[in-house]
C-alpha cells in the first residue's frame, strides 16, 4: 500500500455523498470487483467518480456495475485502462439470488454506495439495495440535519 510520511498504510475511502441524498437504503453488502490493469493503482490515488453508477443483472445471473468511472492511471502507459467501463462484481450466490430476488420490486434498484481498499489490499465495491426518496423525504432530510446542527451548536455555548 501506499505509504504516507510518517509510515503509516494510506486508507483508500471513497464514499457516493449523493446516493443517501436521493435514495433510502434498505440493505448493505460489501462486494468484491474485477479489475484490469492499473485500475487498482488509480484507485489507490483516489480517482473515482460514482456519483453516475448503478448495478445490473446480465443475463447470466452476474451483477455488474455501470457508470462507474475510474480515471486514467498518472503513470501508465499505452497499457492504461478503459475509465468507465463495466466491471464484474464479486458476490457468493446466497446474496447473488437475495438481490436478485429484490431488485426486481418497483423502484428498488441497486446503487454503488463506498469504494475502499481491504486490510488484504483487494478493492471492495460496498453497494446497497436502494429505494427512490420523493421530493418531501428528501426535505424532511435537510430538515432534521439542520435541526440536529442546531441542537449541536447550542450544546456547545
Amino acid at each position: 500500500m501506499a505509504k504516507q510520511k510518517d509510515d503509516t498504510p494510506k486508507r483508500v475511502n471513497i464514499v457516493n455523498r449523493r446516493a443517501s441524498y436521493e435514495y433510502s437504503l434498505l440493505a448493505k453488502y460489501d462486494a468484491g470487483m474485477m479489475l484490469q490493469g492499473t485500475e487498482i493503482k488509480s484507485i489507490r490515488e483516489g480517482n473515482v467518480n460514482m456519483q453516475d453508477g448503478f448495478c445490473a443483472f446480465h443475463a447470466d445471473g452476474s451483477l455488474w456495475v455501470h457508470n462507474l468511472s475510474i480515471s486514467l492511471y498518472s503513470l501508465g502507459t499505452y497499457n492504461n485502462h478503459e475509465a468507465k467501463r463495466e466491471r464484474k462484481l464479486l458476490l457468493n450466490k446466497k446474496e447473488l439470488r437475495q438481490l436478485a430476488g429484490k431488485a426486481v420490486e418497483q423502484g428498488v434498484t441497486i446503487v454503488p454506495i463506498r469504494l475502499f481498499v481491504n486490510d488484504r489490499g483487494f478493492a471492495k465495491l460496498e453497494i446497497a439495495l436502494a429505494k427512490g426518496k420523493k421530493l418531501y423525504d428528501k426535505r424532511d432530510d435537510i430538515k432534521a440535519k439542520d435541526q440536529k446542527r442546531e441542537m449541536d451548536r447550542a450544546r456547545e455555548y
